[in-house]
């Protein structure tokens, strides 16, 4: 009998495997069993180096299917994350994505459909590592910046992580709407709608916390 696993990579104090797993049933997913990981890096560790990512790879059997809430909960590096859906796809697993509604699926025999379908888990691979060093960098500028300007003012704190706000801007750039947005994120359609009006300023009062 085949299953359905979702897996989490819960990696911040702001993000929630329960809030994961409800996106993912409100998506459609029908969850036969739940797999997480907390407080591991998506950079610096790779899916089988953490204590329940390595399960799947026991775990998953031909017509499986992996969920994910998006393509960074399997790591935030390129190479890693090429590789894994590449092994789930020859191990005749589906990889789906809540976020944006991917499929990965190794069973097409058509030379164009597979070339497109690559073409895709690379854009996705490296979209993720981008996001990843973007917010590293990010986090640096805003930790240099408070201690330079002694910023003592830092408002209310934002109702969104450095990653969440990668989703919507990556969202934003794919043509999402609003509501859609807040429907994958959680975030209210007032909060996307101030992201849109002004990417850098949620940027910045991200780096004003130190997030």
């Amino acid at each position: 009998m085949t299953k359905t696993i979702f897996y989490a990579r819960v990696s911040t104090a702001d993000q929630t495997l329960d809030h994961q797993k409800a996106q993912a049933e409100a998506a459609g997913f029908e969850i036969d069993e739940v797999i997480a990981d907390h407080g591991v890096s998506g950079v610096s560790t790779t899916l089988g180096e953490r204590p329940e990512g390595k399960r799947l790879f026991d775990k998953l059997r031909h017509g499986d299917t992996l969920v994910v809430r998006w393509v960074d909960r399997l790591g935030r590096n390129y190479q890693d994350v090429t590789d894994t859906i590449r092994h789930f796809m020859r191990q005749g697993v589906v990889v789906k994505t809540v976020i944006n509604g991917l499929t990965f699926d190794g069973a097409t025999q058509d030379p164009m459909q597979e070339a497109v379908r690559d073409a895709l888990i690379a854009f996705m691979a490296a979209t993720a590592q981008a996001q990843a060093e973007a917010t590293k960098e990010a986090q640096k500028a805003g930790i240099e910046a408070a201690r330079q300007d002694k910023v003592k003012y830092r408002g209310k704190k934002p109702s969104y992580d450095r990653e969440t706000l990668g989703v919507v801007v990556d969202m934003l750039g794919n043509g999402a709407g609003a509501s859609e947005i807040s429907k994958a994120t959680g975030l209210t359609r007032q909060t996307v709608l101030r992201i849109r009006k002004d990417p850098a300023g949620a940027e910045e009062v991200l780096g004003r916390w130190g997030m």
